[in-house]
């Protein structure tokens, strides 16, 4: 699945998050799924989404096993 930017409504701010979360969901993975894709634990997972942990080698390591493209993040 990939997202690009004229998937989101550029008048509202989009979070690291949101992406990261709204981009799982759309692909289909469970956190448990994206967590063995990615190599982070759940809990690593949980933290993203909920907005405290944005290490980027960890968003990285996310955006690449979703397919994102380096702008939507």
């Amino acid at each position: 699945m990939t997202m690009s930017q004229t998937n989101f409504d550029e008048s509202q701010p989009v979070s690291i998050a949101d992406t990261i979360a709204e981009g799982r969901r759309a692909s289909g993975y469970s956190l448990e799924d994206l967590a063995i894709t990615c190599g982070l634990t759940v809990e690593e997972l949980e933290a993203i989404e909920a907005g405290a942990d944005q290490d980027p080698a960890h968003v990285r390591r996310v955006a690449a096993a979703l397919k994102l493209p380096s702008r939507s993040i």
